[in-house]
């Protein structure tokens, strides 16, 4: 917990009062913020002299301090040499926000399992305490996220800012073991503190004194092909926090802050202040908890109070006062009793205190601005006028002019899919010119900011038939600044998928690329982002799912391809799901098991485009009587697209009861080994059951009829994968049918006797029986049967069922062989 950051000294540590720099009985003639033995290049430090208790390292150099001495900063905890104090060029918690030329505010969400360390405090993060945000790598706990400067990577232009250079954006620690300084080549990584510098768009790492050295402007590493550069995407993020800028879940309510209320506490040498910043802090209880000495000045309370939150000023400029307003008088702490040398503490000291300014003649203001070519970092204005008179005489120091942007808000209307997940129906406003562009969602663009803010937060916060909309805020690529070559990664992912490990993927592409090019599916699905690109000449994109996710994605490219400038986009896959038949064809694997997000994004960088068919299944349901004869319709007719296969009968039946096992209790399907062990019993309970199934129907591929043995199930493949890598079609080689592609056009159809042939199968011992391969296929069903396509299972009622080629072919990315660790 970040409170201690009240109390600096940690057990590894111990005070040597003779160099403390609160040690003393007389009163130093500087004022008490500058008190600071041991001076250094890198401003707010106040180091003093330590005795060490146990093994400790140095966050300079991350090596180990040798002997009884260290140097600790009594703010911020950063702990060096003797030798490193001349070297230390990382800037003080205190002093971090005025070195910040560009603000952006962090968009923090829950941390994930790994050791880290907080980049406030420098403590490690410990429980469940902490919080990281999701764009760059920081990490702190849940009160010290407070104190956190405003220095997230900036994605994106606002319409103000101008890009000449795009220099390296460094954070501190938190880097992956065994890397080496790009300086010195020496390792730089640490296990043990918060050491070691990392620029989050190159991830180039070096030491905190070598980063200097390295030249500013960055190349973006490795993924920059595969990067949306910042310089091309425009947002007008003003009225609109990041978390909706990068469309970052708000559903995630952090807990830790409903801190339990601690009252005065008090030791035989130390006691603790609840100590609130203000009015507004005791409104929403957000306080810090400061240790002190029982026996201690009403100065050195003050100051103690600044360095708990982090504020670098003179402490003679600040008051303590109790919730009476009465003001921290030296009696309140320290009862000299008319002799200094003799302390006693006083037991009646209020529980919690309100830290103030001083009131002074003349206030200044400290005025950041938000764009990057400005030579000074802010404009001191004294605060003596209104905020009008304030601004322009700001923009006139800076020689800047008032811009009128633009916002894009995209909400869509969620709703239930045929695949089961929640998802995104089609549809897009724009504000002042209205254009729908498919069924179900509008695109507004708005050129007045309140206005903005005041629809989008209507849009989400209205429901239509009982279900929430979905509101979105969306970016503008500016696809003529895009560099020659490139071809950005569109994102999607599904965080539900995976044994809940779509939630870690997610941070780490958001990490690695431009959040604006990732995007949650369950937060309106793939529409906003293929719309997001689609003036775009030239992009990929990854898809982090089950077979259903990309049968999704697939789906929705093939509506709106007519309206984007990529007509192909080449689509990779990062198996999430249960069965993955068609990632484990195109290598991708049977599932993901924890690869690294940087790794997964350099096969895809490296990967071959290959292409597959696509089927359009017609489902026209009529009454079929004994004879074959037509006798109305039973429902409206539908149409689904396939992928991978599609059956009837006990392949189906199987599948229907894993489904609905999975909609009654689904908080336990999130193992892949639980779900295939529910799948497994689903299937025994069908041993003692018999069914006819080639009574039932009547098949015809490429207009031939085709006479069916004794069956239970009928399977149609488009390609070599089904029931999670099984070989359904078999290796064998047979003169009268062509050897099985994914781009050949043809479909495979194969029978099975029942439960215990389909587990033959998947086990390797046997294949199907063989019966057709075609690109036409008509069937009739005279019985309700239970059918799937690519793993989502219904009951069909009797009627036709019709099997074509859709259209163009799918371009997909397949990994290298070299690449796919032997699979």
């Amino acid at each position: 917990m970040a409170d201690s950051a009240g109390a600096k000294n940690d057990n590894s540590i111990m005070e040597s009062p003779p160099v403390s720099p609160l040690s003393g009985r007389e009163k130093p003639p500087e004022s008490p913020g500058s008190r600071s033995r041991y001076q250094v290049s890198a401003p707010g430090h106040s180091f003093r002299k330590v005795t060490l208790t146990k093994p400790t390292f140095c966050h300079n150099c991350s090596d180990f301090i040798w002997g009884l001495n260290g140097f600790v900063c009594e703010v911020c905890n950063f702990m060096c040499h003797e030798k490193c104090l001349k070297m230390v060029r990382t800037v003080c918690s205190c002093m971090a926000p005025t070195q910040v030329r560009v603000p952006v505010a962090h968009c923090f969400g829950p941390a994930g399992q790994k050791k880290r360390f907080c980049c406030v405090c420098r403590k490690h993060l410990e429980g469940n305490t902490a919080v990281r945000c999701e764009v760059c790598e920081l990490h702190a706990h849940y009160d010290c996220a407070t104190f956190s400067c405003g220095d997230c990577r900036l994605c994106h232009q606002d319409g103000s800012q101008d890009f000449d250079t795009f220099p390296h954006h460094w954070r501190e620690g938190n880097i992956p073991s065994g890397a080496r300084c790009e300086v010195c080549r020496r390792t730089c990584s640490s296990s043990d503190v918060l050491a070691g510098m990392r620029c989050q768009w190159c991830g180039i790492t070096t030491h905190a004194a070598c980063y200097l050295i390295v030249p500013p402007e960055c190349g973006l590493g490795r993924l920059r092909n595969m990067l949306l550069h910042p310089a091309c995407v425009r947002i007008c993020s003003r009225n609109f926090s990041k978390m909706h800028c990068y469309r970052i879940s708000e559903s995630y309510q952090n807990e830790l802050g409903k801190l339990v209320s601690v009252g005065l506490v008090t030791g035989r040498l130390q006691q603790v202040l609840k100590v609130f910043d203000g009015d507004d802090a005791v409104k929403r209880s957000h306080f810090r908890l400061v240790s002190i000495p029982r026996i201690t000045k009403n100065v050195e309370v003050v100051e103690s109070a600044l360095r708990a939150f982090y504020i670098p000023d003179d402490p003679l400029e600040y008051e303590l006062k109790d919730n009476g307003q009465q003001s921290l008088v030296d009696d309140d702490i320290l009862n000299h009793n008319g002799t200094p040398d003799k302390a006693i503490f006083k037991e009646n000291v209020p529980e919690a205190w309100l830290l103030r300014a001083k009131p002074q003649e003349t206030e200044v203001l400290s005025i950041y601005a938000g764009w990057l070519k400005v030579i000074v970092a802010y404009i001191s204005i004294s605060k003596n006028s209104t905020v009008d008179s304030v601004i322009k005489e700001v923009l006139t120091q800076l020689g800047k002019q008032v811009q009128v942007t633009t916002v894009l808000v995209h909400y869509i209307q969620s709703r239930k899919c045929h695949h089961n997940i929640e998802c995104g129906s089609s549809s897009i406003l724009r504000f002042a010119c209205l254009s729908v562009c498919v069924e179900g969602a509008v695109v507004l663009q708005i050129s007045c900011f309140s206005e903005a803010e005041r629809i989008y937060m209507l849009a989400k916060d209205t429901s239509v038939s009982n279900q929430q909309l979905t509101s979105l805020v969306l970016p503008e690529i500016m696809h003529n600044k895009l560099p020659k070559g490139d071809s950005p990664l569109l994102v999607f992912v599904n965080p539900k998928s995976g044994e809940l490990k779509g939630r870690e993927l997610l941070y780490g592409f958001r990490k690695l690329l431009n959040p604006h090019q990732v995007f949650d599916m369950t937060n309106g699905g793939p529409l906003s982002g293929l719309h997001t690109f689609r003036a775009v000449p030239r992009f990929r994109v990854l898809v982090c799912g089950g077979d259903g996710t990309v049968g999704w994605v697939l789906g929705v490219l093939e509506a709106i391809r007519h309206k984007l400038v990529c007509l192909e986009p080449p689509v990779g896959i990062v198996p999430l799901g249960t069965g993955n038949d068609l990632a484990r064809i195109l290598r991708w694997g049977a599932g993901y098991s924890g690869e690294d997000p940087h790794h997964i994004l350099v096969s895809v960088d490296e990967a071959e485009e290959v292409q597959i068919d696509r089927w359009t299944i017609l489902l026209d349901a009529q009454e079929i009587t004994d004879d074959g004869k037509e006798n109305g319709f039973l429902e409206p007719p539908k149409i689904v697209q396939m992928n991978n296969y599609f059956g009837l009968g006990i392949d189906a039946e199987v599948s229907l009861d894993f489904h609905h096992a999975r909609q009654e209790e689904p908080g336990k399907f999130n193992s892949r080994f639980h779900n295939k062990g529910v799948y497994l019993k689903a299937g025994l309970q069908k041993l003692s059951h018999t069914r006819n199934l080639h009574k039932d129907l009547k098949l015809q591929v490429d207009k031939q009829d085709i006479e069916l043995p004794s069956i239970e199930g009928l399977i149609f493949l488009n390609i070599p994968s089904w029931g999670s890598g099984a070989d359904l079609w078999g290796s064998e080689g047979d003169s009268r049918y062509g050897k099985p592609r994914i781009d050949d056009g043809m479909l495979e159809v194969v029978g099975v006797t029942g439960v215990v042939h389909m587990g033959q199968v998947q086990s390797g011992m046997r294949s199907g029986i063989r019966l057709a391969q075609g690109n036409y296929v008509r069937i009739t069903a005279t019985k309700p049967i239970p059918v799937q396509v690519d793993g989502e299972p219904w009951i069909q009622a009797p009627g036709h069922i019709i099997i074509s080629a859709a259209g163009p072919k799918v371009r997909m990315l397949r990994k290298y062989k070299h690449n796919d660790g032997g699979q």
